[in-house]
């Protein structure tokens, strides 16, 4: 649960259409409904998808109804995501009842995670596809054109779509991903993504270069860097990161040199990163954002718990001491550097105590904002092998919102800070509130409103902040 609709990444564009106005360009003139649930990463993964598949003839629909084929980018973090995907295949079920030839796909993590058995309990999907498979979907349309259901959710240890020039799905042509790894090494006990994804591996840091460039060109003004552990990013002629020695890994392309490089290519772009790990991130990564204005200003800093026990349980890698170090870290080399962070309430036998412990580390560091949750037991994990999931259900509730009210506050408090300074502004489009005002973000990701006067997307505006409210600066252009 986010409560900060301006400023999520991902919460905010759960069950989005995305759409792409490239016309077919093989003959067929077939038409895909694309839907995307979960993290930025599904997104990314759905621009490869849309890639590939206009490649093959595909244009976008925004109106399943007038589709030839449907496909949903699933997120297997938590049940309540698969269940909303589930909800949303009983209505599609109504469209294929009108169009028996309407071909619906599963994409993604809760596609690898169920595997064939998706087939058998939801009679209408033709095809499970997992996330280092989407090469092979033109090969598994094609089977279902033959009469047969599909299935490939082989995980590899090479993939990451290097090669391919994602199409912009939904863009606003100014922000966009790139994604550097795919998959993670980390077996936190509570998460099903090493399974659903696979191992990490990374990305050749010229493509990444490259297609930031080519972004550049195309008039975007910023990219966000993305993996499930960013700061684990290496490169070393593609040997995988455990194959290293010592010397090797020294040596190696690390991620504050990728910063550096993406960074290079203009002022004018600006880079955003996501996500770290507290027990990865080095201070030359700090250093570096430090040295580049066009670096933001702002860290994604998961904590989960406030805890050492509840942290070792949750195999996290790092104690509530090592945690509170990276951020005197980031407070000494990057003063009022935005900080956000993710919660869980009642993962396995949390006590009172360790809860408090959270509400205090909140306290300490008075996060700027937060993706907060309830934990919610996934099928597979270490947890699920291991611990009961004895919290009770109110408990985990009650503690969530908690957690909220105190985040609002903290929110609040941080967001007021703004006021009265001059931020520079990297406008995204008109207000929802207003055709007369446009927002924007500044470097810290605080969003910012200001009148429209004659700025448009894509320009940089130095705003005078003059109010707020919780989560949202409001001011004039000087």
């Amino acid at each position: 649960m986010n409560i900060y609709e301006d400023k999520v990444i991902d919460e905010s564009r759960q069950g989005e259409v995305l759409e792409i106005n490239t016309p077919a360009r093989m003959g067929e003139g077939k038409k895909m409904f694309l839907e995307s649930y979960g993290c930025a990463m599904n997104f990314s993964d759905s621009e490869i998808v849309a890639s590939i598949l206009v490649g093959k003839g595909y244009s976008t629909t925004t109106d399943f109804h007038e589709a030839d084929l449907i496909l949903l980018n699933t997120c297997a973090i938590r049940d309540n995501a698969e269940l909303r995907v589930r909800n949303r295949l009983k209505e599609y079920n109504i469209a294929k009842r009108k169009n028996p030839k309407l071909m619906i796909g599963v994409l993604g993590c809760m596609a690898e995670r169920l595997k064939s058995k998706l087939l058998e309990e939801e009679k209408i999907v033709d095809i499970v596809v997992g996330p280092d498979a989407y090469r092979d979907l033109p090969n598994l349309i094609e089977s279902v054109e033959g009469g047969q259901k599909a299935v490939n959710v082989l995980l590899s240890l090479e993939e990451t779509y290097a090669d391919i020039s994602p199409v912009r799905l939904g863009s606003n042509g100014v922000t966009a991903f790139i994604s550097i790894t795919r998959g993670c090494d980390n077996m936190c006990s509570f998460c099903v993504v090493p399974f659903t994804r696979g191992r990490e591996r990374s990305r050749d840091p010229e493509s990444i270069v490259n297609e930031a460039k080519i972004l550049f060109e195309q008039g975007y003004r910023e990219v966000t860097l993305l993996g499930q552990n960013v700061d684990s990013y290496l490169w070393a002629a593609g040997k995988a990161k455990k194959e290293l020695n010592d010397i090797e890994r020294q040596n190696a392309f690390s991620f504050a040199n990728l910063l550096e490089e993406v960074a290079k290519i203009s002022p004018d772009l600006r880079v955003r990163f996501s996500t770290s790990n507290p027990q990865d991130m080095t201070d030359d990564v700090l250093h570096m954002i430090a040295k580049y204005e066009n670096i933001c200003d702002y860290i994604h800093l998961p904590v989960q718990s406030g805890n050492t026990d509840m942290l070792t349980r949750m195999n996290r890698g790092y104690s509530r001491e090592k945690y509170l170090e990276r951020i005197a870290a980031i407070q000494r080399i990057i003063p009022d550097a935005g900080i956000s962070t993710d919660i869980i309430t009642g993962f396995c036998g949390e006590t009172e105590q360790e809860y408090t412990d959270t509400l205090s580390l909140m306290s300490e560091v008075k996060f700027d904002f937060a993706y907060m949750f309830a934990y919610s037991e996934r099928p597979g994990t270490m947890a699920e092998k291991k611990y009961k999931d004895d919290v009770p259900a109110d408990v985990k509730l009650k503690r969530l919102q908690e957690v909220i009210v105190l985040q609002q506050k903290h929110s609040a408090e941080r967001t007021k800070q703004g006021v009265g300074k001059v931020h520079r502004v990297l406008v995204e489009g008109v207000s929802k509130k207003s055709d007369e005002r446009l927002y924007g973000r500044n470097s810290k990701n605080t969003v910012v409103v200001f009148p429209r006067q004659n700025f448009k997307k894509g320009d940089y505006v130095n705003v005078l902040a003059k109010e707020c409210t919780l989560a949202t600066l409001i001011g004039e252009a000087v």
